[in-house]
Parts: structure tokens; C-alpha cells; sequence
């Protein structure tokens, strides 16, 4: 796979991810996820480590969130091999509010020949500094 379709992919695969967990699903997101996957996430303290620990914090808020659109900005892949890292600059809308984030998802090419996220880490954009 040459890399203007590797880029494609995962941009497509996360596009089609964050279009439903936009939506109250995050089922496309846990479809992607590794058995082996890491979360940091600015609401929670400490790591996430587990296919099966994201899995029970997204079911709290499956049908929960609801956002009338969003844009994946700068986004770029980098990749080499069987790794690949996506980072992108997320801004979601609901009504006049419009939250900004930054996002890093670092892929992995599976035996199955799938790309699966194994790493996820997300930041607001402006800090609130403590």
C-alpha cells in the first residue's frame, strides 16, 4: 500500500469513527480499537489500559453526545512499516458552542491486514492552566 492510500485510510477510518460518535455510537470507535489499546483523555486522571476498560466508559455515554457537525483540521499521517500516527486539530459544533481539541491516534497494520488504533490521546487545544 503506497502512501497517499495509507493516509486515506486511516483519515477514511477515523472520518467514519468520529461521524458516529458525533452521534451518540461509539461502536465504529471499539471496532477499531487493539485488544492491547492505551486512552489519555483530559477528563480522566491517569491512563486508560484495556480494550475492555474504553469499552465500559463508552457505554456511560453511548446516545449521550450529540453534535450538529465537526472538521478534522491539519490532519497528517505519518507512517512507516506497520505503524502509523494521525494527528489532527478537532473542532465539534452544537448549536453556538464549539469545542477545540487536539487529537494523536497511532495505528498499528494488523495480521489481518486491518488497521487498528492501539494508542489514543486527546487535549483541549487552550489548556486551562492549574
Amino acid at each position: 500500500m503506497n502512501t497517499a492510500n495509507i493516509t486515506e485510510t486511516i483519515i477514511k477510518l477515523e472520518r467514519a469513527a468520529l461521524h458516529a460518535w458525533h452521534n451518540g455510537d461509539p461502536s465504529p470507535y471499539l471496532e477499531l480499537y487493539s485488544t492491547d489499546f492505551t486512552y489519555f483523555d483530559p477528563a480522566h486522571e491517569k491512563r486508560i489500559d484495556g480494550w475492555d476498560k474504553i469499552k465500559a466508559l463508552y457505554e456511560t455515554m453511548r446516545g449521550k453526545i450529540k453534535m450538529d457537525r465537526f472538521e478534522m483540521i491539519n490532519s497528517v499521517v505519518q507512517h512507516k512499516g506497520t505503524m502509523a500516527v494521525l494527528t489532527y486539530n478537532l473542532q465539534s459544533y452544537s448549536g453556538d458552542k464549539v469545542w477545540k481539541e487536539n487529537c494523536t491516534e497511532v495505528y498499528r497494520l494488523e495480521e489481518d491486514n486491518n488497521w487498528k488504533i492501539i494508542h489514543s490521546h486527546w487535549s483541549f487545544t487552550k489548556p486551562q492552566v492549574v
